[in-house]
């Protein structure tokens, strides 16, 4: 057989040896793929990590997972390419390698290190004799497919019986009704509210942990007078519901990362007033179940000069498990990558000695604000031949709301449009326009002015390290 022959046998070796151990780890309630990549999110360089985002977008998750797989082919062939004799100690040490990743942190899976420990086994057996023809290196490949499958319905099949009993179990919000803005139901306007399943989802899993809500309890810690320990139905009976903006810190001008939500929470100086802080607290640390830590100034949250909530519903509904269920921290008016982490366990009470995740990432160490951002969803044409055109979308300056929304034409001046009923000041509001156009192509772009004075930055600036700045800019064809 062939160089290349034997590289891809060895490849379909490496396919075949990734199902068999993603198979055991799922049958132990886990998965070895995501563990690689949640090990990949934390370590790799951030400019990486930031072109993966940038580059996947909403599919980031699917394409880590990818990542991971492809990964685990090449390693296969290369080991393929080493001395007999060198095969069976490198294949051990990629076991030992997988289980020692799936162990490390404060949340250690042995779920993910046995099924490390099945891939490298099945590896070793299949690189001893690869496939040396067609059909053998397609059986191996056929077979690790199959097995891939296997353990992703058996994935799907335990997140969605979580999803029910935290259905079952969650507390929910009043079903108040959301008021009009005025605008009624305009085709490809984002609405009020974000449905829930069409909210954006971002953090460094590629799942959402279970958490049993039975089990879960929130643990308030560290600089306190009185430490607390508080269940699900503890915080219900102190939450209220708010309307707030959510706005990723990669949501570059145009982009989806953003979404308006009816949230269920516990405002955080409630609970500072159960606690009560100690002289020497600094920093609210929020840290999830996986370890993951974001730390928040305590002075604004204790005073409301931020208000700070500990959301426990959204729409409704409990916390869905890929928005953070049992509990996460929301801050209005600040980036969701600073305003906490979810899957809560503690929220610690520290001082200015705690380091946070993302500082480790080259972040900045304090919050990042959201800034005022207009984006642009329709822009339609009504009667064919009139050159008349709708253009509409939503615009967000949370906490102290929207004041104006301007666009502008072919660099031309700007003009104010019309704005829908406020919601909240921390919700985005929505915005409406006709204009009339002469035949040809055009560029739009539209900009938002906040309650303060502030207006939309039209500096094109990526999201690392500062958040990003720019207008959102369309052409049409009139």
């Amino acid at each position: 057989m062939n160089g290349k022959g034997r590289l891809l046998g060895a490849a379909a070796v490496g396919l075949g040896a990734l199902g068999a151990g993603e198979l055991v780890a799922a049958a132990r309630g886990g998965s070895m793929i995501d563990g690689v990549g949640r090990v990949l999110a934390d370590t790799a360089p951030v400019q990486v990590v930031e072109a993966t985002v940038a580059r996947a977008g909403e599919h980031d998750k699917e394409t880590a997972r990818a990542g991971v797989a492809l990964g685990a082919v090449a390693t296969s062939a290369a080991l393929a390419a080493l001395p007999n004799r060198w095969r069976t100690p490198a294949a051990a040490l990629f076991g030992a390698g997988a289980a020692a990743t799936a162990l490390r942190g404060p949340n250690p899976s042995m779920a993910g290190a046995l099924g490390g420990l099945a891939a490298a086994g099945v590896l070793r057996s299949g690189l001893l004799r690869p496939p040396s023809r067609l059909r053998g290196g397609l059986l191996w490949a056929a077979t690790g497919l199959g097995l891939l499958a296997t353990a992703e319905t058996m994935i799907r099949r335990a997140d969605e019986r979580h999803r029910e009993l935290v259905g079952r179990l969650g507390p929910r919000g009043a079903h108040t009704p959301i008021p009009e803005d005025g605008f009624g139901t305009e085709p490809g306007l984002s609405p009020l509210i974000t449905q829930t399943g069409k909210f954006y989802v971002a953090d460094v899993n590629s799942r959402p942990p279970r958490i049993d809500p039975t089990q879960w309890r929130l643990s308030i810690t560290g600089k306190v007078a009185h430490p607390l320990r508080l269940s699900l139905r503890d915080l219900a009976e102190q939450a209220v519901e708010f309307d707030a903006v959510m706005v990723c810190v990669h949501n570059i001008p145009g982009s989806g990362r953003a979404g308006n939500a009816r949230w269920l929470g516990v405002p955080l100086t409630a609970l500072f007033d159960h606690a009560v802080p100690e002289s020497g607290a600094t920093r609210l640390v929020t840290r999830a179940i996986d370890g993951y830590t974001i730390s928040i100034p305590l002075e604004p949250l204790r005073t409301g000069e931020w208000p700070g909530y500990l959301v426990i519903g959204m729409n409704g509904e409990p916390l869905p498990p890929e928005h953070g269920f049992p509990a996460r921290v929301f801050v209005p008016g600040l980036y969701g990558q600073y305003t906490g982490a979810k899957w809560l366990t503690e929220l610690e009470l520290s001082d200015d000695t705690h380091i946070d995740y993302w500082w480790k990432r080259g972040w900045t160490r304090e919050p990042l604000f959201v800034t005022p951002q207009a984006r642009i969803d329709v822009a339609s044409c009504g009667t064919p031949g009139s050159g008349k055109h709708t253009i509409a979308g939503v615009a967000w300056a949370p906490p102290r709301g929207v004041s104006a929304v301007e666009i502008r034409i072919d660099e031309t001046d700007w003009l104010p449009v019309e704005l829908g009923a406020e919601l909240s000041p921390a919700s985005w509001r929505r915005w409406r326009t006709i204009i009339d156009l002469p035949p040809g192509d055009h560029t739009i772009q539209a900009r938002a002015t906040s309650r303060s004075g502030e207006v939309q930055d039209p500096t094109t600036r990526p999201p690392f390290p500062h958040g990003p700045s720019g207008l959102h800019t369309i052409t049409i064809t009139a």
